[in-house]
């Protein structure tokens, strides 16, 4: 007699069909975390691959700035303004402080840019002709200016004007009841120049020629400020 062998799934025992099933949830576990760290190592591969585009862009620098500014660049270009070159006045007149004054102004009215540094130098005249030389001041309470080492140098291209301040106290000191008499003329020279030109000391906005008030030791008060630009003082 033959006996014919049946192979069907279903006649098998349970326990078979268990671990048969375990078996295929093993190797889908094991095949699906092979599959991660495949993509895993693609990821790392990836940003390998990108890593160079990241460091050679954060470590891109700009150019220095090596941009000067223009008026530093005229300054250094030209020559020391002259007086032959500049129309110099008197504005922005007035009493402050126990001090009166105004601003010198000096305007260059050529063709030729220039420069300007330094006190300019001036010359208070009476009415007499008696001449003083203004001294140079370190501080002045008319145009709340001080002065600061070194003094700036202001370039002034055509028609551009710079500045400097006129002052001297308008109050008699120590025991005197009255100052000697004002300076009706100054005679202006630009820093650095030896020509001159003579203007009028009348200050329209303290209704007085510039005092020539001395000071408790005899001494002048009347003096100028080294150039500067008008943005730098009260106006």
């Amino acid at each position: 007699m033959r006996f014919h062998v049946v192979r069907d799934p279903q006649t098998r025992p349970t326990t078979y069909r268990k671990l048969t099933r375990a078996a295929v949830r093993d190797r889908s576990v094991t095949f699906g975390f092979l599959a991660v760290a495949a993509c895993g190592l693609g990821i790392t591969a990836c940003a390998s691959q990108a890593a160079p585009g990241a460091t050679s862009s954060s470590s891109a620098t700009s150019p220095a700035n090596n941009t000067t500014s223009p008026s530093s660049a005229s300054a250094a270009d030209t020559g020391a303004c002259v007086t032959s070159q500049l129309k110099i006045s008197l504005t922005n007149t007035g009493a402050l402080a126990g001090q009166a004054g105004g601003y010198l102004k000096f305007t260059n009215k050529s063709g030729t840019p220039c420069r300007m540094t330094g006190w300019p130098a001036v010359i208070g005249l009476t009415a007499s002709g008696q001449a003083t030389h203004l001294r140079h001041l370190q501080l002045s309470m008319f145009g709340a200016w001080h002065y600061s080492a070194p003094p700036p140098v202001v370039a002034l291209q055509p028609g551009d004007s710079a500045y400097a301040i006129v002052a001297a106290d308008d109050k008699p000191a120590g025991n005197s009841n009255r100052c000697p008499t004002p300076y009706a003329r100054l005679r202006v020279s630009p820093p650095g120049d030896s020509g001159n030109v003579t203007i009028s000391a009348w200050l329209p906005g303290a209704g007085s020629y510039l005092p020539s008030c001395s000071s408790a030791n005899g001494s002048p008060t009347a003096g100028t400020s080294t150039i500067t630009t008008l943005s730098s003082l009260p106006h």
